[in-house]
């Protein structure tokens, strides 16, 4: 079986420096390698959480696969996704899901990348009662 030492996505982008710097100004990331192609990006939270954009026609991605990333959504489970989409929105990061409660259990809102490249922020709270006796739980 493969041991795996990291997993991080790679973000196939148009505007390598533009996309590190969002998710270095609005996410807290930080770099831990760059180059005009590629940039390795590393949270400084207690858990390592990376993130890794590649301009998306650069000769190590296959070249069927040379177009930038679409139809994915990146999740954040943070402490505060109220105070996060308050922050976000002052910064000017576009929203595209306002801030709302679930029944589920996720108080979460829906940010874009200078991608379109979605971004959950999450935070769990308690779920609807009515809606977990529904589930049978």
């Amino acid at each position: 079986m493969m041991k795996m030492l990291a997993l991080y996505p790679l973000l196939l982008v148009p505007d390598v420096e533009a996309t590190a710097q969002f998710y270095e100004q609005n996410l807290g990331f930080t770099r831990v390698f760059s180059s005009d192609w590629y940039v390795h990006l590393r949270s400084p939270a207690d858990q390592v959480y990376e993130l890794a954009v590649i301009h998306y026609q650069h000769d190590t991605i296959p070249e069927v696969s040379r177009k930038p990333t679409s139809g994915l959504l990146l999740s954040f489970e943070v402490a505060d996704s109220a105070a996060e989409h308050a922050r976000m929105l002052a910064a000017g990061v576009e929203i595209v899901q306002p801030l709302r409660d679930e029944v589920f259990g996720q108080r979460h809102f829906i940010a874009s990348d200078p991608n379109g490249i979605l971004l959950d922020i999450i935070t769990q709270i308690e779920p609807d009662p009515e809606w977990l006796k529904a589930q049978g739980q």
